[in-house]
């Protein structure tokens, strides 16, 4: 996900609830707290449109949602809820203030309606996840969705892993983190080694996310890298 694509879920969030707390709004009223072009906006609304919002357009006057709609808390997944975390770590490595500002209170009103449970797992999540600031690297990965089930739910995961040498081994890990340098790196126990480790996770040739749990590690991220680098 590149920036213009995290500027534009965030105006897509913010315009939601926009709607959800005033009775009618115009093209140019958005396009006006957005600074983008009113033609933008007419795409947002198609989009809202498209993804099952129920927008009312009403000629000359402007856009309003239909009556009673909120967002629900089932309207997301808890994969879909760590999508909009991980999201929201790529928006924090933004140089722009007031954009970070936007996204940050839009981002806190979605994570408002997700379920008790689901709100523990993303703030989780949150804290175990860093970015560097080179976002435009491109990096490889069809397993970063179930890790970060696996880190919030505690889950015991087996992985197919193939190290520079070009070994692979069987190892069983607990996952404990998720960095994004110039590939993505999981931290986590590797009960064959029995110490912390970083895996890449394009190295990973399979993963299976086993029914065991782990006990969670009882500390933060800073205070891994203040023990363990």
């Amino acid at each position: 996900m590149n920036g213009n694509d995290t500027k534009r879920l965030s105006r897509l969030t913010a315009i939601i609830t926009q709607l959800q707390t005033k009775r009618l709004l115009t093209a140019t009223t958005l396009a006006e707290k957005f600074n983008v072009s009113i033609r933008t906006i007419y795409r947002d609304i198609r989009a809202l449109e498209q993804a099952g919002v129920p927008i009312v357009t009403e000629d000359g006057k402007g856009y309003s949602l239909m009556e009673g709609y909120r967002v629900p808390p089932v309207m997301f997944t808890e994969a879909q809820a760590n999508a909009l975390i991980t999201a929201e770590q790529l928006v924090l490595k933004n140089k722009d203030t007031s954009f970070i500002k936007n996204y940050t209170e839009a981002i806190e009103k979605v994570k408002s309606v997700l379920k008790y449970n689901l709100q523990d797992k993303t703030n989780l999540l949150s804290e175990r996840t860093r970015f560097d600031q080179n976002n435009n690297q491109e990096r490889n990965s069809s397993h970063l969705s179930d890790l970060q089930f696996a880190l919030t739910n505690f889950r015991l995961t087996k992985i197919e892993y193939t190290n520079e040498q070009n070994k692979t081994t069987t190892r069983y890990i607990e996952a404990f983190a998720l960095l994004s340098t110039e590939n993505w790196l999981l931290v986590a126990y590797c009960r064959l080694r029995r110490e912390f480790r970083f895996f890449r996770l394009d190295r990973i040739n399979k993963l299976e996310i086993l029914t065991d749990k782990f006990e969670p590690h009882k500390m933060t991220l800073q205070e891994y890298f203040d023990n363990y680098s």
